[in-house]
């Protein structure tokens, strides 16, 4: 039984992407204050590396237990879901590859400020500038999804919701 599986459009996916963004504003504040906490942090600029990668771990848990049921708390609202090319749901292990590769919509831009001490304003205009690029490649692979995705073995549908 072979069913369409569409692909969401860009402003679509955009629009969970920054949603999903807001969404994380709540998980680093958790994460943070349990860092802070339990390493006795009084300076937000003590530990900076460690709360950072304190940070990456727990958007990793976070993204991968839920990429692999499906979808975020943001894609259900959007009524976008993650699936395999085969269009089945995937497993963490490719969730967590989901998950490293994803990182291509900030590491360029935050690799260049670092190599070219580049600090203000700019900052913002180089990863948004990206961010941008990043989306708008999208419109060159085949089936319209995100190239991380495709490198990934993975890609973004439209899921209706489920019914009650």
């Amino acid at each position: 039984m072979h069913t369409e599986i569409n692909t969401p459009g860009l402003w679509r996916r955009m629009a969970c992407w920054l949603y999903e963004g807001m969404l994380m504003f709540g998980v680093v504040f958790l994460a943070g204050y349990l860092f802070g906490t339990l390493s006795q942090t009084r300076n937000a600029l003590d530990n900076r590396h460690a709360l950072q990668a304190f940070l990456f771990v727990i958007f990793g848990i976070y993204f991968v237990w839920f990429w692999a049921k499906g979808q975020t708390l943001a894609m259900k609202t959007w009524n976008i879901r993650v699936v395999g090319r085969d269009g089945r749901a995937i497993s963490q292990l490719r969730a967590l590859g989901r998950y490293a590769l994803s990182w291509i919509w900030f590491l360029p831009p935050l690799m260049g400020l670092w190599f070219f001490q580049i600090s203000g304003a700019e900052t913002a205009v180089i990863i948004i500038g990206w961010v941008i690029v990043w989306a708008l490649l999208s419109r060159f692979h085949p089936q319209g999804q995100f190239w991380h995705d495709a490198l990934a073995g993975t890609r973004l549908i439209t899921s209706l919701p489920l019914s009650r």
